[in-house]
């Protein structure tokens, strides 16, 4: 066979292996046995080998995933990648659908699609071809696990017919099959290694394995529910699932249009029944706003979309004894009681522990040793005690009383008033708390430093070498390396990772810093506003309250933070070691006033920038982003595709509308 023939045939079987691998994994549908399968992908193997010239990273040959990774890169999402608000009941979806109303002024219609227990992941195609997968991680970015994904059967790597977009991006979920679960649980149990706790924890932990020709063993598959972006071929979210359908994704068929919430109740009535039949792991329904020009106008909030919402189903439920009651301190000094049962199976897992929050649930469960408790998992994840069978309460049980000192270092508790929770106030001698505020610094979402973890900073606080954060800056690579566990590559890993976070932005260290209730977002805002730890640091309470979306309890929090001599001392250590307290020059100088004081909301489509970069301009600028429409807009920020009702709510409210020359030109000025 000449170079020519031999191409010709490598194209010809790669797209023959394609379409019986659409069949078999997405439709379900195998047109040939397994056996004149992997006849021809060992054809289109030996081939490949003889013409190297002709290797793609998309061919079938790829998805056995032979190459082994050293580490994942993080990617930043062009699109974030946010979570749901949850809904437990009828009534907070009515309430939902309320606020929607509240906020369209035309006539909508839901879609509702089973939620999947899985590890969430986007994937970018260009021209077609699988290009990148990358994690949720933090929303913001996360992990590329692209040769991992290339492994999984039922995401193509090549798209079929011609209509998609020449990139874009599609959202999904990574399972674990329930047969596939219990199969390999069954040889790890017959290997004696620890057995997986379920499908969800399987699908993540697998998806995040260094070596792709494990994950490829581990047939993982795959279901795709979401395309974010704009100057897509159709405004209805259902029709774009079907396009997706069509370009060869594994779309559930569980996916239904409602025109209102009967129809809505309706669904989730059926598959609450039936999700048990379901070859894969569901936790409830998600219900979205189906046109995307009417889920642009209602936004974001700073956590979830405002036209999406998750249907949780109702937890399992099973009884079982309380043998006893132990207390966990966290890093803000919270002291939390667990309850300790007899090992009872939820869910597809065995709970032998419960949150029981703090000591009002106690005293409102009317909780007694050895009492028969109800536990149910609260969203399916965290286990907790619903109630107490008091029938079968012994007369002599002794109740549960909540503790008065620290368990960890013996410091009476406090409680401040209007809250549920008992702090130890022993922040600087508290172990816990000063681990946990170690841990919580040294985090991905915090300032990220590399080969620093939970182990690793227990062994440094056990053997002396961090009794706080500021200690980690004090770390010499010796030190290390006479540690058990640790050779040159590993310490060297911490001491770049040291060295590295130096150039974490302002916003992640203030995260960092542990201030109670400042978190990610609070940061951010923090940051935008007073550009430097100083200014945070002289702010009084009015004045910090007087910042959008800081309210009492975060101004207290953080003038308390600041009356406390070792935070000021490990504040200037911090500075001296090189961290970031203030924002970046580079980042000041892109910044003005012109529309300091100013609401905008943008909608439509726009021609010279993306929606994402005139939201990051508006910011830039002083002014403010908004979601919807009210009095206190400033302007309406209109372009292609937006909805008629939007612009008729504007000119009722009398707010001025923009073009986006318009609104560049105000930039200008």
């Amino acid at each position: 066979m000449n170079r020519e023939e031999a191409h010709q045939k490598i194209v010809q079987l790669r797209k023959e292996l394609e379409d019986h691998n659409y069949k078999y994994y997405v439709l379900a549908q195998p047109e040939i046995s397994d056996y004149d399968f992997d006849m021809q992908l060992r054809e289109l193997e030996k081939l490949e080998k003889e013409f190297p010239e002709f290797d793609d990273p998309n061919s079938p040959t790829k998805r056995v995933g032979s190459d082994i990774s050293k580490e994942f890169e993080q990617v930043e999402h062009r699109y974030t990648m946010l979570s749901l608000s949850n809904a437990y009941s009828e009534e907070e979806l009515k309430d939902f659908d309320t606020r929607i109303k509240k906020l369209v002024d035309e006539d909508f219609e839901y879609v509702c699609e089973l939620k999947f227990d899985g590890s969430s992941i986007s994937l970018l195609y260009e021209k077609g071809k699988l290009a990148r997968a990358v994690t949720r991680g933090d929303g913001t970015k996360g992990d590329d696990v692209t040769n991992n994904v290339r492994t999984i059967r039922s995401v193509p790597l090549t798209l079929r017919g011609n209509n998609y977009p020449e990139n874009f991006e599609i959202r999904g979920e990574v399972v674990l099959p329930f047969k596939v679960f219990e199969e390999l649980n069954q040889k790890r149990e017959e290997n004696g290694e620890a057995l997986f706790a379920n499908p969800r924890n399987a699908a993540a932990g697998t998806l995040k394995m260094q070596d792709p020709s494990i994950v490829a063993s581990r047939k993982l598959d795959a279901y795709f529910y979401y395309i974010p972006g704009e100057k897509l071929p159709a405004d209805s979210h259902f029709e774009m699932l079907q396009k997706a359908r069509e370009w060869g994704f594994k779309v559930s068929e569980a996916t239904k249009r409602c025109k209102n919430l009967d129809e809505v109740f309706a669904f989730i009535k059926k598959w609450d029944e039936k999700r048990f039949e379901y070859p894969v792991a569901t936790d409830g329904v998600v219900i979205k706003v189906n046109s995307r020009r009417v889920q642009e106008e209602l936004g974001f909030t700073a956590k979830s979309p405002r036209w999406a919402i998750a249907y949780k189903f109702k937890a399992e439920s099973a009884s079982t004894v309380l043998r006893s009651v132990s207390y966990q301190v966290g890093r803000t000094g919270a002291v939390t009681p667990v309850a300790n049962l007899d090992p009872v199976p939820i869910a597809g897992t065995i709970v032998k522990r419960a949150s029981l929050h703090n000591q009002d649930i106690i005293q409102k469960l009317d909780l007694h040793l050895n009492d028969t408790v109800f536990v149910e998992k609260g969203g399916e994840i965290i286990p907790k005690i619903t109630g107490v069978d008091p029938a079968k309460r012994h007369p002599m049980s002794a109740p549960v009383r909540f503790i008065k000192n620290c368990p960890e270092c013996g410091t009476p508790l406090e409680r401040k008033e209007g809250e549920a929770a008992h702090y130890c106030p022993n922040e600087v001698g508290c172990p816990p708390q000063i681990k946990g505020k170690m841990e919580h610094f040294v985090s991905r979402k915090a300032m990220d430093i590399d080969g620093l973890g939970q182990e690793t900073i227990e062994l440094l606080y056990n053997q002396g070498l961090a009794k706080g954060i500021a200690d980690l800056y004090r770390l010499e690579k010796e030190q290390l390396l006479q540690l058990e566990r640790f050779q040159e590559k590993s310490a060297q890993r911490i001491m770049d990772g040291l060295e590295e976070s130096k150039k974490a932005p302002f916003q992640q260290v203030l995260f960092a810093l542990g201030i109670r209730y400042v978190g990610e977002t609070v940061a951010k805002i923090l940051a935008k506003e007073l550009h430097s730890i100083d200014n945070i640091r002289n702010k009084t309470k009015d004045e910090l309250v007087a910042i959008d979306e800081i309210g009492d309890r975060i101004a207290e929090s953080i003038i308390d933070f600041f009356s406390k001599p070792e935070h000021i001392e490990m504040i200037e250590f911090l500075k001296k070691q090189g961290l970031q307290f203030q924002i970046s020059e580079d980042q000041l100088s892109d910044r003005t006033d012109k529309l300091s004081g100013l609401s905008i909301v943008i909608s439509g489509t726009f021609e010279k920038h993306s929606r994402d970069e005139l939201k990051q301009l508006i910011e830039k600028n002083g002014g403010k982003n908004v979601g919807s429409l009210s009095k206190k807009t400033s302007y309406l920020l209109a372009g292609d595709n937006m909805g008629p009702s939007k612009r008729e709510k504007a000119e009722k409210l009398n707010i001025p509308v923009i073009s986006e020359a318009e609104f560049l030109h105000l930039l200008k000025t």
